[in-house]
């Protein structure tokens, strides 16, 4: 399988501290990953890192069938390359209906005056249903962001994250304050979209790594202590002692 991104060898430290030690990670081009560990172990600087956010001190991050480095790009530029991130607390515009959010997230030129000028096409309002349909909010399409659930809200994001056609999708904890019939439908929506481009879940609730049904990396001390089936993990006997032990 050809590899969409590729991290190797790298390292960040803030004050001292190392957090990301020597990290290296690959994901194919459509795969779901759910990347797993404890607190600290560096999970949020690695979706840093990949996003542009934060600048390693070693290594490389590659991109794409050219091998492009992500850290010679701005953040802006990292994002138009087709890298998408989901951070955990929904943002979604509260006073806009759903149909106005998705419409907004379209890939677009983003001139001034491109997005002054824009009507949507018959296209465009075509492109947003389907979209809808894809994270369950068919029915919820003229309603006020606001007034849907924070289950919904995070659909939502998804959708306007999906709407920007990224080749990868880094998603933060998806199923934190989820009711369970929430959750499936998130799982449901994460492993339809990793049928067509590289999905990464950071997620602490073991049952909701469980239902994603994919490789699993396991971060601890920013570097990789196992990685594999979820079954495979748990019972590597360093992931117990430092993940599942405590």
């Amino acid at each position: 399988m050809s590899t969409l991104l590729e991290v190797s060898g790298v390292s960040v430290s803030f004050d001292g501290f190392r957090a990301i030690n020597n990290l290296s990670f690959r994901i194919g081009v459509a795969e779901m990953r759910a990347v797993i560990g404890p607190n600290g172990a560096g999970k949020t600087t690695f979706m840093d890192v990949v996003t542009g956010k934060t600048r390693p001190d070693e290594g490389h991050v590659l991109w794409g069938e050219k091998s492009q480095s992500l850290l010679k790009m701005s953040e802006a530029k990292i994002a138009q390359a087709g890298v998408g991130r989901k951070f955990q607390k929904p943002t979604v515009f509260e006073d806009q209906t759903v149909e106005e959010n998705l419409l907004m997230a379209l890939k677009k030129p983003r001139g001034w005056f491109a997005v002054l000028a824009y009507r949507p096409s018959e296209h465009d309002l075509e492109h947003v249903v389907e979209l809808a349909k894809e994270i369950g909010l068919s029915n919820a399409l003229t309603r006020k962001s606001g007034e849907l659930s924070h289950g919904q809200k995070q659909w939502l994001e998804i959708g306007m994250l999906l709407a920007q056609e990224p080749r990868l999708l880094l998603v933060d904890e998806p199923a934190a304050g989820m009711t369970p019939a929430e959750r499936e439908q998130t799982t449901a929506i994460l492993v339809e979209a990793a049928k067509t481009r590289a999905v990464v879940v950071v997620e602490h609730d073991m049952e909701f790594v469980r239902r994603l049904n994919c490789k699993v990396t396991v971060l601890h001390e920013g570097a990789v202590l196992a990685e594999g089936s979820l079954d495979h993990v748990t019972s590597n006997q360093d992931v117990i002692d430092v993940y599942l032990g405590r």
